[in-house]
């Protein structure tokens, strides 16, 4: 049974939830429970964070992960697995949580997340107007770019080579780096 119910849920409601190893979150008012991430996610997601590291160590950027809730309004909080807010933004960075759109968002897809971070979070990010998503999918091992343009994502998929953050100029990304399985990442 869940710690809170409703329909019209806030962060104070989100604050509530007793710890248990899984991840909450608030879309549109309503709990939204997904089980702890598979060893091979929390692999691409320790290889995204590498491939990001240039951002941090230029303090171009703040690079934060998961478990980390991003307010995107009264009743839309969430944990993207990778959070990235530009310099000049990093006031959005609260005591507790993100108070707003960061830059970059990332979610790597699980079983239980594909169809969420495709459809309703790919709306929310959308809406909420942030600059650039990357959905990571690990089965088809293809990363997914979607950059705000008018008010409208712009759908670009990556299944090899390289390609660049459009929120973060002269990012850089490997798509083979980002699914590498050998021990040194």
């Amino acid at each position: 049974m869940p710690a809170v119910s409703g329909t019209d849920l806030t962060y104070a409601d989100l604050l509530r939830i007793p710890e248990d190893g899984r991840r909450h979150e608030i879309l549109g008012g309503v709990h939204v429970v997904r089980p702890a991430p598979t060893p091979f996610h929390q692999l691409v997601l320790a290889n995204l964070v590498q491939a990001l590291q240039t951002l941090r160590l230029g303090s171009r950027a703040r690079v934060l992960f998961a478990p980390l809730d991003v307010r995107l309004g009264e009743h839309n909080i969430v944990e993207p697995d990778l959070v990235v807010i530009a310099a000049a933004r990093l006031s959005i960075v609260g005591s507790t949580c993100v108070e707003g759109s960061p830059d970059l968002l990332v979610e790597v897809l699980s079983p239980s997340t594909r169809r969420r971070d495709r459809g309703d979070k790919r709306g929310l990010y959308e809406e909420a107007g942030v600059r650039e998503y990357w959905i990571v999918d690990p089965e088809a091992r293809v990363v997914t770019q979607l950059v705000l343009e008018q008010g409208r994502y712009r759908q670009i998929e990556f299944d090899r080579g390289e390609f660049e953050s459009v929120a973060f100029p002269g990012l850089w990304v490997s798509v083979d780096a980002v699914f590498d399985e050998s021990l040194g990442g």
